[in-house]
């Protein structure tokens, strides 16, 4: 994710944080009054004064995984043994950050007759959290299919919200896949294996002009965009945002 255009500057409090998945935490900020985005968008956020840094860095570029409407603004990420992280983790509620955004093009399209097909590895699902909860609340008609990978269900984050959605969206069907059942915990009764040319075309035979949307590690986004062209799909009709790191 990179920032382009020059966006406005804010600070925004931290509310509170809760576990979404194993090793990944989900953070709640107070929405700035008057501070707007659209589903699907990014925003930079760096810690003020922080206790300590290493070489990446005061400022991480996240997903905003909470909807336009809700009232906090979520953000999700993986906790690797970094300084950031470890200052993010411990900072108490009521502390700042610095906000730069909303930034990004990984939204929603407005053709109504145009099947959006999103491809999720792991963290990638935040932008597209943001977008089925969005499209939930406000009925919206696009038909949307989510292929969403992980190693194990205690690794997905916002699966069983995910998973509740498809009562709420009856235009929203999840496709979950979990690789390494082996090291689960958990009974699982979906897919199994890596999201591929096999398993797309099982799903999408109903699929109306799609429109593709991958988001996750760098090396599944590449795979999958590479795979998606093969089929004959046009790049225009794949975006894909990359989650190097986290």
């Amino acid at each position: 994710m990179t920032t382009t255009t020059a966006s406005p500057v804010t600070l925004c409090k931290l509310v509170s944080r809760h576990e979404v998945a194993e090793r990944t935490t989900a953070f709640l900020f107070e929405k700035p009054r008057n501070w707007t985005f659209e589903a699907g968008q990014f925003l930079d956020m760096t810690l003020l004064e922080p206790s300590e840094t290493d070489a990446e860095g005061s400022t991480r570029s996240f997903s905003i995984a909470s909807a336009p409407h809700e009232e906090s603004l979520m953000v999700a990420t993986r906790m690797r043994d970094t300084a950031f992280k470890r200052v993010l983790s411990t900072m108490p509620p009521g502390s700042a950050v610095k906000i730069e955004g909303p930034s990004g093009d990984l939204t929603l399209h407005q053709d109504v007759k145009r099947t959006a097909v999103f491809v999720a590895g792991g963290i990638g699902i935040t932008p597209f959290r943001s977008i089925l909860v969005g499209a939930a609340k406000e009925k919206l008609p696009q038909r949307i299919l989510l292929f969403y990978s992980n190693h194990r269900p205690e690794d997905a984050p916002f699966l069983e919200e995910l998973q509740a959605l498809e009562k709420e969206n009856p235009n929203y069907k999840l496709i979950a896949s979990m690789t390494e059942l082996g090291k689960s915990r958990q009974s699982w009764h979906g897919e199994a294996g890596p999201i591929d040319r096999e398993m797309l075309s099982r799903y999408l035979k109903e699929a109306v002009s799609p429109i593709y949307y991958i988001a996750g590690p760098p090396e599944m986004v590449k795979g999958l965009h590479a795979t998606i062209h093969e089929t004959g799909v046009d790049d225009d009709d794949i975006r894909a945002e990359e989650f190097a790191g986290y």
